[in-house]
């Protein structure tokens, strides 16, 4: 990916904080040349010292078939973006798009049953816990967990690289990076309320 050294994010608990706030990802594969992704939920984990991104994919979904074939994947993760005008700067400039974007590289396999549950039932627990009747994984019944399990492919990618980029107007001026702030919260759009926050926790 493409980051200007001003947008550039190296700090590891920042980009893993990012990860699982926006763990709807993207991972991209190869199929006879041809990239090939899917979009699903996955987590952040870490195993000894090494640190994985894990997940599932439907059985139906010929792309874990990719996986003993495929070197390296990419697994993309998208935070808010919006829109940004260069009416809202001091001088004439040209418009642009502010964003937040991870992108992780790395070897995967194929989970085993055990991992798989011990993967699934951490998944309910994040999304489930603080729900008045929380769908966990102990409280489902056997033959829906094993029919469930039959269905899906999981799998773990061990991290070898990544790359973050958050394009936050870190190279505009003072005076127009609050202008900037002001002006995406009188925005309809929910993502350029989220930007506007980012952007003004990060000064702050």
């Amino acid at each position: 990916m493409y980051i200007p050294n001003y947008f550039k994010v190296d700090n590891f608990d920042e980009i893993s904080s990012f990860v699982q706030k926006n763990s709807f990802g993207t991972v991209v594969t190869t199929e006879q040349g041809k990239p090939i992704a899917t979009h699903l939920p996955m987590q952040l984990a870490k195993k000894g010292d090494d640190y994985f991104i894990t997940g599932h994919l439907s059985y139906g979904n010929p792309q874990w078939k990719t996986f003993d074939t495929s070197d390296e994947v990419l697994v993309m993760f998208q935070g808010p973006h919006a829109y940004i005008s260069s009416s809202w700067y001091e001088g004439e400039n040209v418009p642009t798009w502010n964003y937040q974007s991870v992108h992780v590289y790395g070897e995967v396999s194929i989970l085993d049953k055990e991992e798989l549950k011990e993967d699934l039932t951490m998944l309910l627990q994040k999304y489930e816990k603080h729900r008045e009747e929380p769908v966990l994984w102990d409280r489902l019944s056997h033959s829906m967990l094993e029919k469930q399990l039959n269905g899906i492919v999981g799998f773990k990618i061990k991290i070898q690289e990544i790359q973050a980029a958050y394009k936050l107007s870190q190279n505009r001026n003072k005076k127009d990076y609050f202008n900037i702030i002001d002006k995406l919260n009188e925005e309809e759009d929910f993502n350029s309320h989220r930007i506007a926050e980012v952007m003004s926790k990060r000064n702050s």
